[in-house]
């Protein structure tokens, strides 16, 4: 889109994390883990860490492929890492965006742990090879 683009004509850096933030949200919504349940609850995920590199130029109306991957989390999903690879059509892999998070406590602007029934829908996020669970 012409709103993505810097002055140098490719897409600006901090678009991104908006698209990688956009990937995390539908693939979290498609495991249940959608707004309404997160509005229920007062909770919602919060990033410590964001992390970019950039690969490839990626220009205007190019179409591209954004991946979503669990690296590391804790067994109660309270705190996680996920991998974000950007591909352009011609698959090419533009970037690379690391985050890591956990989930704040809306109300008490604290951290916050799921519900067990979330927990097992978070632990179905695709997880990438180099997958570690962490203690805690």
């Amino acid at each position: 889109m012409w709103s993505h683009l810097d002055a140098n004509m490719h897409m600006r850096h901090s678009a991104y994390a908006d698209f990688a933030a956009q990937a995390r949200i539908v693939v979290l919504d498609r495991l249940g883990l959608d707004l309404k349940a997160f509005q229920h609850l007062k909770i919602g995920p919060i990033l410590f860490r964001e992390e970019l590199v950039y690969l490839r130029e990626v220009g205007i109306n190019e179409h591209l492929k954004v991946t979503v991957e669990l690296t590391k989390s804790r067994a109660d999903g309270s705190r996680w890492s996920i991998r974000h690879e950007v591909y352009r059509a011609d698959g090419v892999k533009a970037a690379v965006i690391n985050v890591e998070g956990a989930w704040l406590d809306l109300e008490k602007r604290k951290l916050a742990k799921l519900p067990q029934e979330l927990v097992e829908q978070f632990n179905r996020l695709n997880r990438s090879e180099d997958y570690e669970e962490l203690a805690g």
